[in-house]
């Protein structure tokens, strides 16, 4: 089997996987930890933590840090619903979502514009938020954090559409304004999930 198929036995859920993607400096990590916090107690939705070969402490997301050589093992093992590399590291969506998927529950996961093919091969029901921001607010918020030159950021700006490309079920958030405001938005597309399932 390919690396990059789907789990085997992943296909049957009758509930609705929900993939976030979008740009670095949109807010990504931010909206889905408030929409977490908005959820919490509710058995109907969950918010998947991604396994990655980073650093526990290297900031970002709440992942499960393994070795590259942890990572196969487990892709091996057939861990992974989905797995992808991006930047130098890979990540992996556990295999255990589609417990809940087929209990006809939402499960949000962040992911990548590049692996969109990869989760809609391997799970049937599935929406894509693309969150995004106005070019000069993503420059904005890449320069505070201090990790690039402005010279970097602006190549990573011009690389490519901010859009998802592709025939997938999307739905557009812009964080460009408020965080509450993005926050909402998040929320009632979540609640808007929920109902149909």
């Amino acid at each position: 089997m390919s690396p990059y198929e789907p789990h085997p036995g992943a296909g049957a859920e009758r509930g609705i996987m929900v993939v976030v993607v979008g740009p670095s400096g949109a807010g990504k990590d931010t909206l889905m930890n408030l929409a977490a916090r908005h959820f919490a107690g509710r058995a109907d939705i969950h918010f998947t933590r991604r396994v990655i070969t980073r650093h526990r402490d290297a900031g970002g997301e709440d992942h499960l840090s393994v070795s590259l050589q942890g990572f196969a093992a487990m892709e091996q093992s057939g861990s992974f619903a989905v797995w992808w590399e991006a930047h130098g590291l890979k990540y992996g969506i556990p295999a255990e979502v589609s417990v809940a998927l087929s209990r006809g529950h939402v499960v949000v996961a962040n992911g990548s514009r590049s692996a969109l093919h990869r989760f809609q091969s391997a799970f049937p029901r599935l929406k894509v938020i693309n969150i995004t921001a106005r070019p000069e607010v993503l420059a904005s918020r890449l320069e505070a954090r201090g990790r690039e030159t402005h010279e970097d950021i602006m190549a990573r700006l011009a690389r490519g559409p901010l859009t998802v490309r592709g025939d997938y079920d999307v739905a557009e958030l812009d964080n460009s304004g408020s965080l509450e405001e993005a926050k909402q938005k998040m929320v009632t597309i979540l609640d808007g999930l929920l109902a149909e399932v």
